[in-house]
């Protein structure tokens, strides 16, 4: 098929009665605007928020989610070529730029297909719909879209009921097309935030408080004086940062800049993080679910089980530490950073400088390493004070230190669970509580904007992660309940799978309690109270994937397995896993050798896209679970680097076997965080079959391994 054609098969599959209205103003030039052009429309609910089509077939797409090194930008492209009939190759992408793309919410929650990609999907079918009936009115045959409208805007509302092509029509949804940024990412021409340069730009670096919530006394600002590249110091309240003419100059000027700060406001004893948390004003208990009398009905059970679980604070170790530029010009503020919120940024930023939020235009460039809310916004908060303050572009590149001491981090998780069995080993009730911070739709606060006291919220965050708190299991009797805490010890933000890792931890470990204590298999006991024909075709599939041939009988050998499932926030991806440790009982190290995930997203867009996803939860949650925790005194972050917070090392790689069900039918589900939320407990249940004791609490440090092994002995 010709690039977005029009044909007499097209025209009788289309159906309805859509009525096309064509403004003949100039389409918007890419990815600026034309001179004397009206405004692009941004409103997800118009066709030209999402697309132009140019008179030479070039499909132009706005989205407003952004491709995070996850692969989006080239399955959004797939979407958008099936969707118009387009050839792949004639449709560009434009992402994450305030002034074209229309706001479609955070990049986050696995969301960016599932609901950004479905909203263009539908827009490109209300537009081919409406070519088609152009067509049909004035008699064209044979007409390419882009010749068809001639370069004009649609002028159309999204209409929710434009039929969309049926998936036997797809040419490239489906097919693990190789993505376009690969090639440059591999031979170094890839342009991250990192390498993104402005002419005229100056570089700097923030000095940073000595303690958090530290006041700034006094400066010497003639102890940097000798840098010939310094070209300002810059104080603003609590805030300083030395700006020069280059990189190098900026970091010797922070360096030998003395500055004299108050002592921190305090935090708690990190090794009585736990009794803190729970002792913590609750400010609201949330009833995540709520069946039968499961408080009554415990006391009564023939069998009792209880333990505690506990995750702790995770940073998000950003391999490329956070970086952005700014420009102030002629009352307008100009951001570039890798921002996975710049609607969010924009608006915070409008804030922060008393702006019209049309004053402020936040752009998209990737960075290297994100899932979450990491450091990105607050290195754009940083550059932009500092171009306000000298006039000039400013880039600001965060160092390691930074990174790992200023980012806001993934909060601690403690869950307390109950449970009971019948004399014939069936659950008869479940009770879980979890302490959480409470949380809202708020923004993180912008660490610039605070410690300068300029205009931001205040507020604690992030919401939302009291998600798989509920469990899928169908017991007779039911409690979750998650305490929403008043405050937490570090400023807390998303990391990916926030609230539903270490949730579903805590959940699919216990429930492997509950299993060996019921003399079960837990692939059947599993299954048993799922009554879920997806997830049951999961759990299934993933037994004959990973070979399962049941628990190990030997208390002597060091090699377990352990299964874990989770239906992600109890309606949409399914994921079951597979994980095979080895447990050295002399150093109390555990290495996963292997992991088997089968997971059931849906619709699967770009096969190999999803497969990369997959990898990279498993990979990077396995880190997160063996080794990651930030350390801190009662002033600061102490775990600054490598060495302090160590992450997986390439030979401590797993092998990792994926299968995917692909149900064409069916709508998408989302992929980025998913499989990461059943590893934890999978590592935990592992490791129990290997050695016989339980680990339950995150990270699995070789030194708990070897108090568990001790214990039991």
């Amino acid at each position: 098929m010709p690039a977005a054609t029009l044909s007499r098969r097209d025209f009788l599959k289309t159906g309805g009665s859509l009525v096309v209205a064509f403004s003949f103003g100039p389409l918007l030039d890419k990815p600026a605007m034309a001179e004397g052009a009206a405004p692009k429309p941004l409103s997800p609910g118009e066709v030209d928020s999402f697309l132009a089509i140019g008179a030479d077939g070039t499909v132009t797409c706005y989205s407003g989610k952004v491709d995070l090194g996850t692969g989006v930008a080239t399955a959004l492209r797939q979407i958008v070529a099936d969707e118009l009939t387009a050839a792949l190759d004639k449709v560009e992408l434009i992402q994450g730029d305030t002034l074209l793309t229309p706001d479609q919410g955070v990049t986050s929650g696995s969301f960016s297909i599932e609901k950004g990609g479905m909203q263009i999907r539908q827009a490109c079918a209300t537009a081919r719909a409406a070519l088609v009936r152009e067509a049909a009115r004035t008699g064209a045959q044979n007409l390419s879209f882009g010749e068809l409208l001639r370069g004009k805007h649609f002028s159309l509302s999204v209409d929710p009921k434009a039929p969309l092509l049926d998936p036997s029509r797809y040419r490239y949804v489906g097919r693990p097309i190789p993505r376009d940024d690969i090639p440059g990412k591999v031979t170094g021409e890839f342009t991250y935030m990192q390498d993104f340069r402005v002419p005229g730009m100056l570089h700097a670096r923030v000095v940073r408080p000595a303690a958090i919530g530290a006041r700034l006394l006094s400066v010497d600002e003639s102890s940097a004086s000798g840098i010939p590249d310094i070209v300002k110091v810059v104080r603003d309240g609590n805030f300083l940062a030395v700006v020069a003419r280059s990189e190098w100059g900026a970091i010797k000027g922070a360096r030998q800049l003395k500055a004299a700060w108050s002592d921190g406001s305090g935090l708690p004893d990190e090794s009585k993080l736990w009794e803190h948390v729970r002792a913590t004003k609750i400010v609201k208990d949330d009833v995540t679910s709520n069946v039968g009398r499961a408080e009554q009905v415990l006391p009564q059970a023939r069998t009792k089980l209880s333990a505690t679980y506990d995750f702790a604070i995770h940073t998000h170790g950003s391999i490329g530490p956070s970086c952005a530029v700014a420009e102030f010009s002629d009352g307008k503020l100009t951001s570039w950073s890798a921002s996975q919120a710049t609607h969010d940024l924009r608006k915070q930023l409008a804030a922060m400088f008393s702006l019209p939020q049309e004053n402020v235009r936040a752009i998209y460039l990737e960075g290297a390493g994100c899932y979450g809310r990491n450091g990105h916004e607050d290195a754009a908060a940083d550059a932009s004070l500092l171009a306000r303050a000298t006039g000039k572009p400013v880039r600001v590149q965060w160092m390691r230190a930074d990174e790992h001491g200023w980012d806001p981090k993934g909060p601690p998780t403690l869950i307390d669970l109950r449970a009971g069995l019948d004399a014939a080993g069936k659950v008869v009730a479940w009770h879980s509580q979890f302490y959480i911070p409470q949380g809202i739709a708020a923004p993180v606060a912008l660490v610039a904007a605070e410690l300068a006291a300029l205009p931001h919220e205040t507020s604690i965050a992030p919401g939302n992660i009291l998600n798989d708190s509920a469990i899928p299991y169908a017991f007779p009797n039911i409690l979750t309940v998650a305490h929403r805490l008043a405050d937490t010890p570090l400023r807390p933000s998303w990391i990916r799978s926030p609230g539903r890792m270490q949730n579903t931890f805590a959940n699919e470990a216990f429930l492997d309690e509950l299993a060996i204590a019921a003399k079960a298999d837990p692939f059947e006991f599993r299954t048993r109270y799922l009554h879920d024909p997806r997830g049951e075709e999961v759990l299934k599939r993933l037994q004959a994937l990973a070979k399962w041939q049941g628990r190990a009988s030997s208390k002597s050998r060091s090699i377990g397995r352990g299964v874990a499932f989770v239906k992600y926030e109890l309606y949409r991806t399914y994921v079951g896993i597979v994980a095979t440790v080895d447990v050295d009982r002399k150093t109390g190290a555990i290495r996963v050798k292997h992991c088997a995930v089968v997971q059931d997203c849906g619709q699967i867009i770009n096969p190999d896209g999803t497969k990369n996803q997959v990898e990279g939860n498993v990979l990077q949650t396995v880190s997160r679970t063996l080794k990651e925790q930030v350390r801190f005194d009662r002033s600061r972050v102490t775990s600054v680097d490598w060495a302090s917070y160590p992450i997986l090392t390439f030979p401590e790689i797993p092998d990792v076997d994926i299968e995917l069900i692909d149900r064409p039918e069916q709508k998408p589900w989302g992929v980025g965080e998913t499989a990461a939320a059943v590893v934890p407990a999978a590592i935990s249940n592992a490791v129990f079959d290997a050695v016989h004791v339980r680990l339950r609490s995150v990270p699995f440090l070789p030194e708990k391994v070897l108090a568990a092994l001790k214990s039991a002995a």
